[in-house]
């Protein structure tokens, strides 16, 4: 019997009696691979949250899904849920050279609940990959288990890396990720009272790739069927694979993945005949879920909470099915709507309160993350793009084609018949329009940028609008902020707190955001 570790080990990122607290001391000893499994579902995934305990915190990457650019925060009302949970946004999606500043330039929010939040569930990973190495491994269903939870523990621990190093780092460049700055390793369930340094992002990567082999060759191993998409299995393991190499410019690599995920999970919707069950857990595109959902549990309220960019939403033609299915518009307002028709669903879509009855009302259809979010439709994606840098055009647009045949209605054409430039920015463009909202595009927004193969960067203009207080919808001053083509700010600075704790450690430099006055 081995005594868990993990209880401890946090000391880096956390305060000792903070952290103590919030877990109990019954999980102490490991007497099989089962006590393991029950641990990985209770504290190494991120729950699955219900609409009434959804919290207001930047914990679950909720304030980082602010960044990219389908959100236009002027349709963001003080109304938010939590009081101040609005400001607390605010650095984040202004790109303020610190992301706890807030609205009034006066003070700082706390700026480490993500990356806390994170490392505890890397370490809860650590400490169950050297505790399974312990418990009895003699029966065919010890030898099961035993795969089952080093496979799912080595695919967290990579997901969460390449997670972070995706916030916290430059975007892997081939030709400087070996000099590029990334963050602390640590896979020792030892308790380490010292101070850490960056590792660099090829660092970072290769231990996701190396989590991943491993992961694979675990969950392969695991012959049992999966009994539900909250937990991760060999094809989730392939799709992360086909992901990472992806953003490493490893255009082989990546479709040699996607295409295993296509071949083990090639169902994909067709919103001409299915049209009301998109983001449900049942749905026949789902491979993996985890975490609650941001926009649905936080920023709802009436027709001043949430609302999609108008160049988002022009982005899909007439014949589009998902602008039909995904979005709800109603004047200068456009908001996401993914989720179908509920059993309480009592409002008419004309009204001006639908959406916010179609989200707040119905608490049930809160099932799978708009973050963490594996979808058959990514890796059509991943490999169409993989081929299409390789010179295989006929392929990547059979494949997205394929993809776009589900989408576009029975009366359009789905096809694209483009080459060259053309057909790479046709593919990031449907990539924009499948995965919207779903946390990929800031992410995708970074690796454009450093391709060696039709590099692009993008200016985004975002807007903050003041109210006369936190219970009023009047708006008293507007504030217009840009972030520029290849703007340190597309890479988030280390939390405060880790910079102060870590002596010497060096922070990503981003600079002072200026604003200009927008009439209201």
């Amino acid at each position: 019997m081995k005594k868990l570790l993990y209880i401890l080990s946090i000391v880096m990122f956390t305060s000792c009696s903070d952290f103590l607290e919030e877990y109990s001391q019954d999980k102490d000893y490991v007497r099989s691979w089962k006590d393991l499994d029950e641990l990985l579902i209770g504290d190494c995934y991120l729950p699955v949250t219900t609409y009434n305990e959804q919290r207001f915190v930047e914990s679950t990457g909720s304030f980082i899904s602010l960044l990219a650019d389908e959100m236009d925060e002027s349709q963001i009302s003080s109304f938010m849920i939590n009081g101040d949970g609005r400001e607390k946004a605010f650095g984040y999606f202004t790109w303020q050279q610190r992301v706890g500043q807030n609205e009034s330039y006066t003070d700082y929010y706390t700026e480490n609940e993500t990356w806390t939040t994170i490392y505890k569930k890397i370490n809860i990973a650590n400490n169950i990959l050297a505790s399974v190495e312990t418990v009895p491994c003699k029966s065919d269903e010890e030898r099961q288990g035993v795969s089952k939870v080093k496979g799912e523990a080595h695919f967290l621990r990579a997901y969460y890396y390449f997670w972070l190093a995706n916030v916290y780092a430059k975007p892997y460049n081939p030709a400087t990720s070996a000099t590029d700055l990334c963050v602390p390793i640590k896979t020792s369930s030892v308790v380490e009272d010292t101070k850490f340094s960056r590792q660099t992002v090829e660092e970072v990567y290769q231990l996701v790739l190396s989590d991943l082999a491993e992961a694979e060759r675990n969950l392969c191993a695991y012959k049992k069927a999966k009994k539900s998409i909250y937990r991760a299995d060999s094809t989730a393991c392939h799709l992360l694979q086909s992901r990472v190499y992806l953003y490493m410019q490893n255009w082989a690599k990546a479709s040699e993945y996607a295409k295993k995920v296509m071949k083990e999970h090639p169902e994909l919707m067709n919103l001409n005949t299915e049209s009301g069950k998109f983001s449900v857990k049942d749905n026949v595109e789902n491979i993996f879920s985890m975490g609650g959902n941001t926009i649905y549990g936080m920023f709802c309220n009436c027709a001043h909470a949430f609302t999609v960019s108008s160049s988002l939403y022009n982005s899909y033609s007439a014949n589009d099915m998902r602008k039909k299915l995904w979005y709800w518009h109603r004047d200068s307002f456009t908001g996401l709507v993914k989720l179908p028709e509920g059993a309480m669903e009592k409002t008419a879509a004309t009204s001006s309160s639908y959406y916010y009855d179609r989200y707040i009302w119905n608490k049930e259809q809160q099932e799978v993350s708009d973050i963490f979010l594996f979808r058959s439709a990514e890796a059509y994606l991943n490999y169409a793009e993989a081929q299409a840098y390789m010179g295989n055009e006929s392929e990547a647009i059979a494949t997205i084609n394929t993809l776009r045949a589900n989408r576009i209605s029975s009366d359009g054409n789905p096809n694209i018949s483009v080459s060259g430039d053309k057909l790479v920015t046709a593919i990031r463009r449907e990539r924009m329009m499948e995965l919207a909202l779903e946390g990929h595009r800031w992410f995708d927004l970074r690796r454009y940028s450093v391709c060696g193969i039709q590099p692009e960067s993008k200016q985004i203009v975002h807007e903050w609008t003041y109210y006369s207080d936190h219970s009023s919808a009047k708006a008293v001053e507007r504030h217009r902020f840009i972030l520029k083509e290849y703007d340190d700010a597309y890479t988030l600075p280390l939390p405060r707190e880790v910079i102060q704790f870590n002596t010497g450690m060096e922070d990503n430099i981003r600079p002072w955001r200026e604003y200009t006055n927008v009439e209201i």
